[in-house]
């Protein structure tokens, strides 16, 4: 009996020392992962803002493929929240909801995990920085909180610390981000829409010859030379910029284009002038329209010369191909959304008599 009672003594002694070991024991945790994403800023947090996107890139997704998910009426922006329920025991139940917004820079949140030993919250965080590379950005995932005395044991138990499984699943959501905003970004559609009439115009304009290959690196500069003009002399825009090929050499390579913004009428320009001022005939064209990023022109120009030759139609080999660009990608950060119309001349069909 004696030997019992000092049994029992042992354990409420080893209890107490427990009890006092991890009840003093620091339980703060601030743990985030960064990743540099090919990608503007925009474009990875009009992905992220949103909760109903997390299913695409949620590590806990791969964790519980049983996972149910319910939203909130609101799912993006500040207030926004969305909760989940699970019979995993890594995944568990829980929610989450928007604080604190800052678009295209930060995104604040508190989680919230449901136990049976209560509820335990920490905070989520998400920092979105440029980088020096133009178009490249940061981005930062992380959870800071502090942990119960019942997660303080049962981590105590467990082969990795809570900040390093935190880092590891944080990793692997960056890295699934980057992939799903990649594959956004690539997406593009090729729609051939007819024979049109374009209506032609005034447009402020220089010209270059080019390699092929430097043709978007030049492009750049030569439209901010016509903006500037523009600007300088309180020109107003009649239209979204264009490109006109003048002459194009495909054995070597080079091509003659002009970069051009149309104006509401002609424009005397002085003598030497960098800049001048040029008119477009009214012309039937076949239209066709890119949605996606420049570097795909190629396949579309491949789709409407196929869909000339199926409806027996003959471009106009007097008259020069342009291309209007119908989003400026300044104020459209997404390439994806990106629209691009393509005009190649062509002679007009003859209609048979009836």
């Amino acid at each position: 009996m004696k030997i019992l009672k000092y049994l029992l003594f042992l354990i409420l002694i080893a209890i107490i020392g427990g009890a006092i070991y991890f009840g003093t024991k620091d339980g703060s945790f601030d743990a985030s992962e960064s990743k540099v994403m090919d990608a503007p800023a925009p474009v990875i947090f009009n992905n992220i803002k949103d909760y109903k996107n997390w299913q695409e890139w949620g590590p806990w997704m791969k964790i519980d493929s049983a996972i149910v998910i319910n939203y909130a009426e609101k799912t993006e922006g500040e207030g926004a929240s969305y909760s989940w329920s699970s019979d995993h025991m890594e995944v568990g139940n829980g929610s989450m909801k928007t604080i604190r917004v800052i678009p295209n820079k930060e995104i604040d949140q508190k989680i919230t995990f449901n136990t049976p030993i209560g509820d335990s919250e920490s905070d989520v965080y998400w920092r979105f920085e440029e980088t020096e590379t133009p178009g490249q950005t940061k981005v930062t995932w992380g959870m800071k909180g502090e942990q119960s005395f019942m997660e303080k044991v049962f981590m105590a138990f467990q082969e990795d610390d809570m900040e390093t499984g935190i880092k590891q699943m944080f990793q692997q959501g960056l890295n699934d981000i980057d992939a799903v905003v990649k594959a956004e970004m690539e997406s593009f559609t090729i729609n051939v829409d007819g024979v049109t009439q374009y209506g032609g115009g005034y447009y402020m304009y220089n010209t270059t010859a080019s390699k092929m290959n430097e043709i978007g690196e030049k492009m750049g500069s030569m439209m901010g030379q016509v903006a500037g003009y523009m600007d300088e002399n309180k020109l107003n825009m009649a239209g979204m910029p264009f490109t006109i090929y003048n002459q194009i050499d495909e054995a070597n390579g080079t091509v003659i284009f002009t970069a051009a913004i149309p104006v509401k009428e002609r424009v005397i320009t002085p003598s030497g002038s960098p800049v001048l001022c040029g008119f477009m005939e009214p012309t039937t064209t076949l239209k066709t329209t890119l949605k996606g990023k420049y570097d795909h022109l190629s396949k579309a120009y491949e789709k409407a010369k196929m869909y000339l030759a199926e409806n027996n139609l003959q471009a106009d080999l007097n008259a020069n191909m342009f291309e209007v660009y119908s989003t400026d990608p300044g104020e459209v950060p997404n390439p994806a959304d990106w629209v691009t119309e393509i005009y190649i001349p062509i002679i007009p069909p003859v209609n048979p008599e009836n």
